[in-house]
């Protein structure tokens, strides 16, 4: 971070465990390094992992993501993410990214929504709870306009049912962001990946998802004609929705 910005940014590497059978970066994997790098963006500022645990016993969450693929970046690629906070409503702080490839041109946009949840009581806390300061305020968007509500098409069939394990959940003991993407995508089999690249995805994160819950995923592909699709997961304990995403492809 530049004296007085609020601009973070971060050199990438495309490793091999990075990209699938395309030789292209899977989704999941660019889920993490967004994660990542928001993660060091908030240390930077001083509201990092460790601080919200130790001072105000919170720990950041992502609700809310959309991203905006122009380009994948491929196996051994180089690539740089630069990401900024905008200024926090009530509830939520938002995030955007750009991912620009080695010419500096924007190869995928993101915008992001997070909140800080008591470590304690797992109760999403107001933005005001940690005093957090920007050193600018930056009211540039990755992507403009609002995130939105959706819901399926009306042709939602059972894709699998996963149960929660240990593989899959994060430091915060619950399902990480990156594995909800890698549960989306198995909906579809690899040749459709391969015919079908993914040219935008939006996901609200509904409700948390621990060990040993069992997740039914349904998809929705009535309106692939219109190069959309709709995901969801339904936790089958208590039959609610731990999330919901809109999908359009090529």
């Amino acid at each position: 971070m530049a004296n007085g910005s609020s601009l973070y940014k971060g050199q990438y590497h495309i490793e091999l465990r990075d990209v699938d059978f395309t030789k292209k970066l899977k989704l999941s994997a660019l889920f993490s390094l967004f994660q990542d790098i928001a993660s060091l963006a908030a240390e930077d500022l001083g509201y990092g992992i460790e601080t919200l645990e130790k001072k105000y016993k919170v720990a950041w969450i992502l609700t809310r993501i959309r991203v905006d693929i122009l380009r994948h970046p491929t196996w051994d690629e180089n690539i740089t993410i630069e990401t900024w906070p905008l200024q926090p409503s009530k509830i939520d702080f938002d995030r955007d990214f750009l991912v620009k490839d080695h010419t500096g041109a924007v190869i995928i946009k993101a915008a992001s929504k997070w909140v800080v949840m008591g470590l304690n009581d797992r109760k999403i806390k107001r933005t005001e709870s940690i005093n957090i300061y920007y050193p600018e305020n930056r009211t540039e968007r990755a992507i403009e306009g609002k995130f939105g509500k959706f819901k399926d098409f009306g042709g939602l069939e059972p894709a699998y049912q996963k149960v929660i394990g240990y593989s899959d959940i994060d430091f915060n003991g619950h399902l990480n962001n990156s594995k909800y993407v890698d549960y989306i995508m198995d909906c579809f089999l690899p040749d459709f990946h391969k015919r079908h690249p993914i040219h935008t995805i939006e996901i609200n994160f509904n409700q948390e998802a621990l060990p040993g819950d069992s997740i039914t995923l349904y998809k929705d592909i009535s309106k692939m004609d219109e190069h959309e699709l709709y995901v969801e997961g339904i936790n089958q304990t208590d039959h609610h929705t731990i999330f919901k995403s809109r999908i359009t492809i090529h």
